[in-house]
Order: structure tokens, then sequence, then C-alpha cells
């Protein structure tokens, strides 16, 4: 049993919760608690660890064993995970590799693009949201948030490990690629000529979703085919990323049921 946070293990999984760098030289991940656990797809298990409390749970364990693992003092446990109080289990992960054609996979594809999106929360609840909804994968630019921050793999709820991702230069290094897989593009924008329910997403279809305060940039904007806006009643000018994305994606899948 590990009885101290300076072991080097420990400290390892303390590096790999707090810096994006870590993460990206090991091909690591953490994600903590009995469902990322349990959903986790077993070739990407690296080494779990568990609390000394939660070690007497025969039945958890029997799933544990299958990995190589660890026992941890439980006021140790607590010191190495990120959140306040942790359930007693954290399974480190190896980073999945999506191609372009994991996330333009299916006939009529169904895609998110996420520009420059910040919050954590935000780009987590878009993974978990579109897993429901049916989307084909996400696109973020590379000045979004890491996928693989703690927050954001807690805010997924074990879609991470279903919702093929890429990381892309910019929206507008997409617009090709999108075109030629006969795939139409709308980004949600204050100056949006359509309501977004008046548009037709039953063929291959990218919704585009900019920073939380500043929008799509300009360049997105014209990358996109058609500019659409959520009507919107009094003052509010905007919505939350993630409602409007969950809106737009729902949307579509609402029209491809029909």
């Amino acid at each position: 049993m590990i009885t101290s946070v300076s072991n080097a293990k420990i400290k390892n999984v303390m590096q790999l919760n707090q810096k994006a760098k870590a993460r990206r030289e090991q091909g690591l991940f953490v994600a903590e608690g009995r469902k990322m656990f349990l959903e986790a797809p077993e070739a990407w298990v690296s080494q779990v660890f568990v609390s000394e409390t939660f070690s007497q749970d025969g039945e958890l364990m029997a799933q544990v064993e299958k990995y190589a693992y660890e026992i941890v003092k439980d006021s140790v446990f607590r010191q190495m995970c990120d959140t306040k109080t942790p359930q007693g289990i954290l399974t480190v992960l190896k980073l999945p590799s999506w191609s372009e054609e994991d996330v333009l996979a299916g006939k009529n594809p169904l895609v998110m693009v996420l520009e420059d999106l910040q919050d954590p929360g935000n780009a987590g609840t878009i993974l978990r949201t579109g897993e429901g909804a049916g989307v084909s994968g996400v696109f973020l630019t590379k000045t979004c948030v890491d996928i693989t921050n703690p927050k954001v793999i807690r805010s997924t709820m074990g879609s991470i490990y279903r919702m093929p991702f890429l990381y892309v230069e910019d929206v507008v290094s997409l617009e090709q690629k999108l075109k030629e897989k006969g795939i139409r593009s709308f980004a949600a924008h204050l100056k949006g000529e359509n309501s977004y329910d008046q548009e037709s997403y039953k063929g291959g279809t990218a919704f585009f979703i900019g920073n939380e305060g500043k929008g799509l940039t300009d360049q997105a904007a014209e990358a996109a085919d058609c500019l659409i806006r959520i009507p919107m009643c009094g003052k509010v000018e905007s919505l939350n990323a993630a409602m409007a994305s969950g809106i737009l994606m729902y949307e579509a899948a609402r029209q491809r049921r029909g």
C-alpha cells in the first residue's frame, strides 16, 4: 500500500491532473470515479489507484484486479485527486488517437466544430450531449481547452471514451475537407439570417460554435455555408456555448428521426 504523497507514482498522477504538458508528453490522462473506471475501454487503461477504504469492495476489486493497480492510504488518495470528495478510485488512461475519418464517419455525418472554447464544463457537456444526440465527432481548434483536463473528463460522464475528437489548426483549415465530404456547415451567429429551425440538417452537417465571450472569429463565420441564429426573448443576446450546441444538435437529431 502506498502511504506517502512523495511516492513517485502519486506525484506523477498529480502532475497529470495539473499539467496538460505532462499529459501530452506521457500520452496519458486521469479519470476519477467508479463510473469512469467501469466504462473505460480495457485497451485504454494504464493503471488504477484505489483508496484503502474502497479496496474493501470485493465486487469492484474483482474488476480492478484485471489491471496494474495500487492501493493507496485514504489521506494520500484525497491529495492525489482533483475532486474535493473523491470516490475512491482513479484510472490512468492512454490518450486515444482518433483520425479525421473517425470524426466524419457515416453516410451523413453530424459534426461539432469548436473554436477557441475555453470552459472545461462546456467542452465536456458538448461531448456528452453530442453522444446523446447522435453526433459523429468533434473538431476542436488548437486554441480550445485541453479535452483531457480533469474537469472536461468529469463533464463528459464517460462520453470521452466513445466520442471521436480531433484538434485542428483552425476552422478555416477544415472548410475544404467538409466540402469534399458534402457536409454543409452552419455557424451559430448573432448575424444569422435564418432561425436555426428553418434549415435542414438531414444531410452531412457541421455546426460551428465559437468562444464563450467573443463568439466565432470573422474568418470562421465566413468559412461557414450558412449563418443561423437561435431566437432570443428579453434582453438576452446569446446562450451558453454548451446550451446553444445542445439545441442545434437535438434539432438535427429530431429532423433525422422524422
